[in-house]
């Protein structure tokens, strides 16, 4: 549920531009991410610094193109959120000395340290990638083309990025106390 959350604003975005086109699409994301945030604040009672951001930036993005009526701020939007959100785990690390990703995942599982540090840092890499590969597609191949690539292409590389990351933590995750089996004392 949480997946058709995050993305809906995209998909609405995707389902908009190819009936009306970019300018009424721009304006259906913004309005849909404005009820997603409506929708997280109400359900959940609070909503992530990412997602704020995420509203921020499509509302910032979003209304210049429709304010210029060009098309290149909608497409800089995709870039400039990801260059942000990997800008805060190279921040984070480096200048206030903490893991975000550490601090986002670590009730779900124990890694060793070494694998923390290289988790935030491939993420930072992704992000830095994504937003780069979004203003190659955006600047070389048309709208639609660019359109499709957002939601399909950075959805598809999105999953293989999240896949390869499970399997390579599968080999680090340490069992915590709680789960543990006392096997020195197991009965026949």
């Amino acid at each position: 549920m949480k997946f058709l959350i995050d993305f809906f604003p995209i998909f609405l975005f995707f389902a908009a531009f190819k009936v009306w086109g970019i300018y009424t699409a721009t304006a259906v994301a913004i309005v849909a991410t404005v009820l997603q945030i409506a929708y997280l604040r109400w359900h959940h009672g609070k909503v992530e610094p990412m997602q704020w951001l995420s509203l921020g930036v499509i509302v910032v993005f979003g209304g210049a193109t429709l304010l210029a009526h060009s098309e290149t701020f909608i497409k800089w939007k995709p870039t400039v959120l990801y260059w942000l959100m990997g800008s805060a785990l190279v921040l984070g690390q480096l200048i206030w000395r903490k893991n975000l990703i550490r601090t986002l995942m670590q009730a779900q599982m124990t890694l060793p340290e070494p694998v923390w540090l290289r988790l935030n840092w491939s993420w930072a890499g992704f992000f830095a990638t994504m937003g780069l590969l979004n203003l190659w597609v955006a600047y070389t191949f048309d709208t639609d083309t660019w359109v499709n690539f957002k939601l399909f292409g950075g959805m598809g590389l999105m999953l293989v990025f999240v896949i390869a990351q499970g399997l390579y933590l599968s080999r680090h995750i340490q069992d915590t106390p709680s789960t543990h089996k006392d096997t020195h004392n197991a009965q026949p």
